[in-house]
């Protein structure tokens, strides 16, 4: 218990002495505080996190201790940080081999284990239907706040990026462009990172397993669950590489561009926090009103889970608490097994609403611009590729990349993004549970098998 106290108090001195440094470095030349000053407030920032970190030991903390430090070398050591810049590229090739994996067997999984003619019935359909309105309200709201917000906009682009010459967003026709979405070649697809073709081809897959024998269906179905399990742990095995590689990609990001691109990540991140609020209260706080579910006994229901989700950054690490509480909360057994893994792959309403607004800041950041048309197209592609991977930490990201390549956009942006991703999956997986959460609530309402005397027995026990 001492020790946790002691833990709370440091990271308490810690972040306030992150927020007079940044007032010291704001307001530098008015109290007239030199570089030294600067680099010893720095320094003790470090070792507050440094302590806080080998205290508490946990991935999250440790990220969070590299974002710091590589913020230092960043401005202190430039030619260093900028020769740093590979080790956020293998963490960004590492990340890119589980798209195809993860998606196909997550998505696999999904349709042919619940999703088959005699199991959906009205209840499918009506799941299915909620998840995609909801999502596609994230989405826009996401498009909105960028669009408001244009965080993107102003950063300079290095000298170097210019050189190469940033790919530019290709003109195809619609017919072009619904033509790519069908698999020529799923091997194909999966060597150029196309996300779209992978995810017809898997989807079709899937339901084509419900119309053939239980017996010869449960050994793809085994196989496919084998796979993506095995993905999940290989996507920890990488995990382990992010503070390196979120530390170099910080680093590199102030070493190359400069301390003033904080400011538009800052602006990123206060953008996404308030368009997840506002979806929280403008789409589905009325949604909870409108099935009488008692506030105060879905937050009591959601609260553990949530508090899981936001520090481990994984909707998957939620999923037992959650479907237990969800369970004393009235809603039957039967109907949470559904929705709930479904959910999970078809209802990313936090990840949507981040991967919408984070593709159309990396069209800000390299001074393309993208037509409300052409933004939309990529929301509802969004809708598809975001399904099937809410139980990997930081899958987002790796959507995120495929995406930005699918519609020729560059990834340099993103380097910049990584540094502070950790910060947005927090908020963005919460929202995804909570979600789901009142996905399953709002489902057994229009089932009728609610159960209202033990969500008010539940809520009487606050």
């Amino acid at each position: 218990m001492k020790i946790k106290k002691i833990k709370y108090k440091i990271l308490i001195i810690a972040f306030l002495s992150v927020l007079i440094c940044i007032g010291v470095h704001l307001f530098k030349s008015f109290l007239g505080v030199n570089n030294s000053i600067l680099c010893v407030l720095r320094c003790f920032v470090i070792s507050m996190f440094l302590l806080y970190a080998l205290l508490k030991r946990d991935l999250t903390t440790w990220i969070l201790l590299s974002i710091i430090i590589g913020i230092e070398i960043g401005i202190d050591l430039p030619k260093i940080a900028v020769q740093l810049r590979f080790l956020s590229q293998i963490f960004l090739r590492l990340i890119k081999t589980i798209i195809a994996p993860i998606l196909f067997s997550t998505l696999v999984v999904g349709i042919a284990s619940h999703s088959n003619i005699k199991q959906l019935g009205s209840m499918g359909w009506k799941s299915l239907l909620y998840f995609e309105v909801v999502t596609t309200l994230a989405l826009f709201i996401g498009l909105i706040a960028i669009n408001l917000s244009k965080a993107g906009v102003g950063i300079i682009i290095p000298n170097g990026i210019n050189d190469q010459q940033l790919p530019k967003v290709e003109s195809r026709t619609w017919q072009e462009m619904i033509l790519h979405i069908f698999p020529e070649n799923f091997i194909k697809s999966i060597y150029h990172g196309d996300v779209l073709p992978i995810v017809v081809f898997s989807v079709i897959f899937g339901v084509s397993m419900v119309f053939i024998e239980e017996k010869k269906r449960n050994i793809i179905i085994s196989f496919a669950e084998s796979l993506s399990e095995i993905m999940f742990k290989f996507t920890k095995i990488i995990m382990y590489f992010a503070p390196i590689g979120v530390g170099a990609a910080i680093s590199y990001t102030i070493g190359h561009m400069g301390l003033e691109i904080l400011y538009n990540l800052g602006q990123l991140l206060l953008t996404l926090y308030f368009a997840l609020f506002i979806f929280l209260i403008l789409v589905l706080l009325p949604i909870l009103m409108w099935i009488k579910v008692p506030l105060k006994g879905f937050i009591k229901a959601l609260a553990e889970p949530v508090s899981l989700a936001f520090a481990t950054t994984s909707s998957e690490s939620a999923l037992p608490l959650l479907m237990e509480n969800l369970e004393k909360l009235g809603v039957p057994k039967k109907i949470i097994a559904f929705v709930i893994p479904t959910g999970y792959s078809f209802n990313l309403d936090g990840t949507t609403l981040y991967l919408s607004l984070a593709t159309v800041f990396v069209a800000q950041a390299a001074g393309i611009h993208l037509s409300f048309s052409q933004q939309i197209f990529i929301g509802l592609t969004l809708i598809l590729t975001s399904k099937g991977v809410a139980g990997v930490p930081r899958a987002s990201l790796v959507i995120l990349l495929a995406t930005v390549a699918s519609f020729g956009l560059p990834n340099w942006p993103i380097l910049a993004i990584i540094g502070i991703d950790e910060l947005m999956d927090m908020a963005r997986t919460t929202v995804n549970v909570i979600g789901n959460g009142l996905a399953s609530c709002v489902i057994a309402r229009s089932e009728g098998e609610l159960d209202d005397k033990k969500m008010l027995d539940y809520t009487k026990d606050l």
